[in-house]
């Protein structure tokens, strides 16, 4: 007998081993089936598992069991990414623990301690990954820094730089000065700072008495300004363009550009240029050939190329004394508060410094237009269709790729400087000699580039490299391209469109065919989650609490295209419909429904059950075509609607008068066999169709339905019904049951009347179809809508009725003496007032302008579906409203 309550931890713990040491999750590629493949985005060897990952690796993994059930090869490949920055400031940590710091031990000591800790605590997310039910080929798990993918690694630099996409070159890069090294975008988060807009004045060369204005939330960085920039057609500075200004504390000569970067609404409408120091004056520096004077050094200190008073100084205290050196001598016209995003590492915590570096670049450019090509094509499909846009506009402006990095983590750059600085790109140390010697005439020692490369650069290679390549393995011909990405959309820059341009570089193909972007998840707010705010929810928290089957279930019905809205009480919703499915079972086991072998759902004589196969058929057919199209929500609910209302509450209560049933009739004993076989084989079904959703409860069930042996439901057929299972008549039949029973207890419900008040209903103007249908199952009606009575009557309407309508008839209640009915017009009629000035104060809110320009979306979006919920009511209101009007 199954337990009274479920538990999901001593059930998970016991099966997913199970499950893993079967060999349940390997694809085989000697398989005839077709193959199935999506590649698992690495997380982070230093990660933990957040609710961003616990949503997205659902998604991949309701995929993946949906397509291994259907008799696909399935290929979900794990893996993890080695993390360049973060994994070398965790090993730096626990070194500073001892007092040790990674110079002290030398880059090769360091990487050892890397090894070390990546051997003994790194990879922890894939143990929690387990925890929430994923299913890949853990057998094939791979690291961005194992043997084979690190020759990918240096056989796709080579080769890119042997081509010319590679090269050096110096450009801006974001600075960490903490960490000393260039970072991505992605690792540059803008954080709002309160702030200073300075106003200075520029002396014009030659014209004693007169300034131009320019305006800087940075102060110091105008030690390394080349030039003052005009819009064209200004009219206030058309006489300065082409004349020079002086730079106060420099007294460098800097002229006075016309660019149309400079906004003759913002400020003074002139521009300090500082080319070395900001991304927009780079460009402007650029196009009008202005020198590049970097004036900071790794540690944002200020360098030589200041004047020595400053030099030395750290960013922000030369920004005090130039500016108090500015106004000894009158140059601050203005000095006004400012608030600002200032960018900031992710890692190292401090500002971002826009710094002038030699480093080595991809262009990306050249690389984009086959992957641009390959979406407009449809070879490669953006989902949601919305992302095509965000896409293309990103490729289409594309800029070079930084993949240098200052760190000693990461793949090392494979590039050799000779005596005379040349540089040889090979594959191998020997190789590099072997050239510098060709070039030399003699054989030379040889200096190793000590960068490493972005980690996005081994990442991006994920699909092809995790096959093997660059050898020709089976695995790679089988399974790339692969079928699906699902990711978020905060890397579709940074990691989808570099395996896109690589894959069809590398492998003249497509990486995937179709990419799924999914949303944010937020807090129940609707803010987004940081720790800083203290609303992070940690989702093994609400596995220990309600079971990762409660957790699944609610990640995938909430995954409907927009940022999701996150909150315990959600999963415990879900927990509660897991108990549901539970109490479902031991209901079905008390009334001895058993699976029964040869059982044929099409051959049913009982309305009742020819109602419940055709609902089970249509419930598949519509949950399998929303997993194949991504609509996960969909799927979910189609499944949560049929398992709670249509199987639980319907057809199980109609199923209890058959089960008790005399013993001694014959065709009451025959009612009961069908009944309790048609029973076990629609609970049967449900657990086959939630599985992919819902694995641990499922496969638990299943498992006590019947001996199955060593069989497992993680490895069944997906259902296949034979046609014809669904029976227009029985549907029409149990529906219009459904809907009489919720027509009176809808209006029970709305007109509060007392629990244990049982009505006397009538049908007027019902038809012959009808009035068979009541005669077949009053009885049921009766019982299930608390009826005392249920007759078909043409008189009129006692005073005080309450109507509904059921296809052609006219359902009537008689509630005059039950309730006090002008007390509940009046508070009808109060609820409608009440939700309507609701409304009315909402559509204030969303008409005025400067709500809408100064609320976050998330408040935009949170009264808009309040101003829904509202309406709502007041037409519900009202349909109670008019049932007893008069």
């Amino acid at each position: 007998m199954l337990d009274k309550t479920y538990g999901p931890r001593e059930v998970e713990a016991k099966l997913y081993p199970e499950w893993e040491s079967s060999g349940a999750f390997a694809n085989n590629v000697q398989s005839n089936a077709a193959p199935f493949t999506i590649m698992m985005p690495p997380p982070n060897v230093t990660g933990s598992l957040h609710m961003g990952h616990a949503f997205n690796m659902t998604l991949q993994d309701v995929l993946t069991r949906f397509n291994r059930r259907r008799g696909r090869d399935a290929l979900w490949q794990p893996g993890t990414d080695h993390a360049g920055i973060a994994t070398q400031m965790v090993v730096e940590r626990e070194l500073a623990k001892d007092g040790i710091k990674r110079q002290d031990l030398g880059r090769d000591g360091f990487l050892e301690k890397v090894w070390d800790w990546k051997a003994q605590s790194g990879g922890a997310i894939t143990s929690q990954l387990r925890r929430l039910g994923a299913t890949p080929n853990w057998a094939r798990e791979r690291f961005t820094m194992d043997e084979g993918l690190s020759r990918a690694v240096v056989k796709v630099f080579v080769q890119l730089h042997r081509e010319g996409l590679i090269y050096r070159d110096k450009r801006l890069v974001n600075w960490d000065p903490k960490l000393r090294t260039s970072v991505s975008d992605l690792e540059v988060e803008q954080k709002e700072t309160k702030g200073h807009l300075w106003h200075f004045r520029y002396p014009i060369e030659g014209e004693e008495g007169r300034f131009i204005v320019v305006a800087t939330t940075r102060p110091e960085t105008m030690l390394g300004d080349t030039a003052v920039a005009v819009h064209p057609d200004d009219e206030r500075y058309k006489d300065l363009v082409g004349k020079n200004a002086v730079l106060p504390l420099v007294g460098r000569r800097i002229p006075i550009v016309a660019d149309e970067y400079s906004d003759p609404e913002k400020g003074s409408g002139a521009v300090k240029i500082t080319p070395a120091h900001d991304f927009n004056d780079f460009e402007v520096g650029r196009r009008h050939d202005l020198p590049l004077i970097n004036i900071l050094d790794e540690e944002a200190r200020l360098n030589d190329q200041v004047p020595e008073a400053y030099r030395g100084l750290d960013r922000y205290e030369a920004r005090k004394r130039v500016v108090a050196d500015l106004e000894a001598l009158g140059l601050v016209e203005k000095i006004e508060d400012h608030v600002h995003a200032v960018p900031h590492g992710d890692r190292g915590g401090v500002p971002i410094e826009p710094y002038l570096t030699e480093q080595w670049y991809l262009k990306a450019e050249v690389l984009a237009k086959p992957a641009i090509e390959s979406v407009e094509q449809g070879r490669t499909v953006l989902l949601p269709k919305m992302a095509e846009s965000i896409f293309f506009e990103w490729m289409r402006n594309i800029q070079p790729w930084c993949i240098s990095r200052q760190l000693w983590w990461g793949h090392q750059i494979p590039a050799w400087y000779g005596p005379d600085n040349a540089i040889f790109v090979e594959e191998s140390e020997a190789e590099a000699k072997a050239a510098a010697e060709n070039h030399y005439g003699e054989p030379v020692e040889l200096r190793r580039e000590t960068d490493v490369l972005d980690t996005w650069f081994s990442s991006a290679l994920w699909p092809f490299s995790t096959l093997g390549w660059p050898d020709q393995t089976p695995e790679l011909h089988r399974y790339y391209p692969g079928d699906v990405l699902v990711t978020g959309f905060d890397i579709i820059f940074f990691w989808v469109a570099r395996m896109m341009m690589m894959g069809l570089h590398f492998m003249g193909e497509v990486p995937f065919r179709t990419v799924y972007f999914h949303s944010l998840v937020r807090d129940e707010k609707g803010q987004k989650m940081s720790k800083s705010k203290g609303n992070v929810i940690d989702p093994l928290e609400l596995v220990d609490r309600y079971g990762a089957d409660a957790l699944r279930m609610t990640l995938v019905s909430l995954a409907a295209g927009r940022d999701i809205k996150l909150g315990p009480q959600q999963v415990e919703g879900y927990r509660n419909f897991a108990t549901k499915l539970w109490n479902a079972a031991r209901f079905c086991e008390m009334n001895e429904c058993r699976p029964v072998p040869g059982y044929d759902p099409a051959a049913n004589t009982l309305t009742l059950n020819r109602w419940i196969v055709g609902e089970v058929a249509k419930t598949a057919e519509k949950a399998a075509a929303a997993l194949e199209g991504f609509r996960f929500s969909e799927a979910a609910q189609v499944l949560y609607q049929f398992t709670w209302a249509g199987f639980c509450d319907w057809y199980l209560e109609f199923a209890k008068p058959v089960f008790s049933g005399p013993d001694s009739d014959e065709e009451a004993e025959a009612a009961k066999a069908e009944t309790r076989a048609t029973t076990a084989w629609a609970l049967e079904q449900i657990l086959n169709l939630l599985n992919p959703i819902m694995p641990f409860e499922t496969e638990e069930l299943w498992r006590h339905l019947a001996d199955r042996g060593d069989a497992t439901l993680v490895t069944q057929p997906w259902p296949d019904y034979p046609a014809g299972l669904v029976d227009p008549q029985a549907a029409a039949e149990m529906d219009w049951v459904i809907r009489l029973i919720s027509a009176v207890r809808t209006i029970r419900s709305e007109m509060n009347v007392p629990p244990a008040a049982e009505l006397a209903a009538t049908l007027r103007g019902a038809s012959a179809e009808t009035r068979r249908r009541l005669d077949t199952h009053g009885a049921l009606i009766r019982r299930l809508a608390r009826l005392a009575s249920i007759d078909v009557s043409e008189a009129e309407p006692a005073k005080g009725s309450a109507q509904a309508v059921i296809d052609e008839a006219t359902l009537v209640l008689p509630l005059a003496g039950i309730i006090d009915l002008d007390k509940e017009r009046a508070r009808l009629t109060k609820e409608i007032e009440k939700n309507a000035s609701e409304a009315e104060k909402i559509d204030r809110k969303l008409g005025n302008a400067q709500f809408l320009e100064k609320a976050p979306d998330e408040v935009v979006e949170e009264q808009r579906e309040r101003r829904a919920e509202a309406q709502a009511a007041i037409e519900r209101l009202r349909e109670a409203l008019a049932r007893v009007a008069g």
